[in-house]
């Protein structure tokens, strides 16, 4: 198969810059980078498979599967317009899910003794947004770094 000779540029790029030992050096989850996407659109489009495309940006070969089921257009896999994508999707995510009133409901019942578990049990039986009592475990944390009473 013939590749382009900018294509084969960005290859060879591609394998100079990851000459680490991706085995040794994973990391947590993380989202692709555009620079990333770059990478899966020169691979990719130089025939390399998923598998190949993962080794080569030492990531799991279901991202590069999602990255490209979810960012192909009728033009095919993008970068630009994948990263364009990936940020609007991200935008989506609401920050702020329980209300200031039902964390004072949740002070209350603590200042009331009830457990974090009782707390968040409460909260599903009646139907109010679900609190799970690690992340009250983490506001009342939080309140007592801060000089709280909880």
């Amino acid at each position: 198969m013939k590749i382009e000779p900018k294509i084969q540029s960005k290859i060879e790029y591609c394998r100079r810059c990851i000459l680490i030992d991706c085995k040794a050096n994973t990391r947590a989850y993380h989202r692709l980078t555009e620079g990333e996407r770059n990478q899966v659109y020169a691979l990719k489009k130089a025939g390399l498979t998923q598998c190949a495309i993962a080794d080569q940006i030492c990531v799991n070969k279901s991202t590069i599967s999602r990255e490209i089921k979810r960012n192909t257009g009728l033009r095919g896999y993008r970068p630009k317009q994948a990263h364009r994508l990936a940020c609007a999707r991200q935008s989506q995510i609401p920050r702020i899910r329980i209300l200031d009133a039902i964390w004072t409901g949740i002070e209350k019942m603590i200042r009331e003794d009830w457990s974090p578990e009782q707390i968040s049990g409460h909260l599903k039986d009646i139907g109010e947004p679900s609190v799970s009592a690690e992340w009250i475990y983490q506001h009342i944390y939080a309140d007592k770094r801060s000089g709280g009473d909880l």
